[in-house]
């Protein structure tokens, strides 16, 4: 039996931007992913899931499951959440040349499923370290990193981006711009993080960008200011100025509420985080609902972020230098 743990993320700025090419920056953040994975000899799999925003369900197949668990959540939720643990399995598999393994496989989350915070992506993670470990391989972050984006990628057919798994694989803030990936320095950032308890169809948000890309010209513009704004959001990592990086993070939230890819709630809450006091507040993720990110040092923000309508939950999160690693 081996268990390893990924973390998720937020995006400090630049998603759907990325997606055409534009840079982006994500953050490692102090919520974890746990999957333990256990050989079993019928080349069966038996996943069992705790925490994903879910009731808990356990499910045991040997190829796709007919009859989806009985949670009281979104079908789409649990396909996806099904199809991650596939694609994670798969991929160990194959990088351990044991194309009929199987496996009992436990997942535990502290990230909510689909919320923007790369729940799937620290799953995809923890699953594919897990899983290889078990066999008897060991993967290095960087194939780690490699597989898990291609679990993703056909998950979300062809629309992943290498920027999720490639921050939960190594931890800390990291630079991704089309297939260059790389870690880069950065202050410790006083995340707080509101949580509205929706997920967004990411399909359908990015599907959405795309067709205004292609019908409005300025709207495609608006695309390349978000990576103007990260190149300048890098800028300010580096010289370690909360303010500049906060005032960024208002702009980028802003170009992506024009795009639509906001809402009631996320805005709610980045204007309660904002009047809180808060240096800058964004959504983060693909949007449509789910999580905000702040900077704020103080408790105000969070204090704020639960008296919001709309807001579930208000926590805040640590800057995680870690990023997949074995659990004892």
């Amino acid at each position: 039996m081996t268990t390893a743990s990924a973390p998720g993320k937020v995006y400090l700025f630049g998603e759907h931007a990325v997606v055409y090419g534009e840079p982006a920056v994500p953050c490692a953040i102090s919520r974890r992913a746990r999957v333990t994975a256990e050989r079993r000899e019928d080349g069966r799999l038996r996943v069992h899931a705790e925490d994903l925003s879910l009731d808990g369900f356990t499910v045991e197949y040997s190829g796709e499951t007919d009859t989806p668990p009985d949670v009281d959540v979104s079908p789409d939720l649990v396909q996806a959440a099904m199809g991650y643990v596939d694609a994670a399995i798969s991929q160990a598999r194959e990088a351990a040349g044991t194309p009929e393994a199987g496996f009992d496989v436990t997942v535990e989350s502290e990230i909510p499923l689909g919320a923007g915070l790369g729940s799937s992506a620290a799953v995809v993670v923890a699953g594919i370290d897990a899983a290889t470990r078990e066999l008897g391989v060991e993967l290095s972050t960087e194939e780690i990193a490699t597989r898990a984006y291609r679990a993703e990628y056909e998950v979300q057919d062809g629309q992943a981006s290498r920027a999720d798994t490639f921050c939960s694989a190594t931890g800390g803030a990291v630079r991704v711009e089309g297939e260059d990936c790389r870690s880069i320095e950065s202050p410790d950032l006083p995340f707080v993080i509101g949580f509205d308890g929706g997920a967004g169809n990411t399909g359908e948000l990015v599907s959405g960008v795309r067709e205004l890309r292609e019908r409005y010209p300025f709207a495609a513009s608006t695309v390349n200011t978000i990576g103007d704004i990260v190149r300048q959001g890098e800028r300010a990592l580096g010289e370690e100025n909360i303010e500049e990086i906060g005032t960024l993070m208002d702009f980028n939230h802003g170009l992506l509420s024009a795009l639509g890819v906001s809402s009631r709630s996320l805005d709610r809450m980045v204007w309660a985080a904002r009047d809180a006091g808060a240096h800058g507040a964004k959504l983060t993720g693909a949007g449509g609902g789910g999580c905000i990110v702040a900077l704020d040092s103080t408790e105000e923000t969070e204090t704020a972020l639960r008296f919001t309508p709309g807001c579930e939950e208000g926590f805040r999160a640590e800057l995680d230098d870690e990023g997949v690693r074995i659990e004892q």
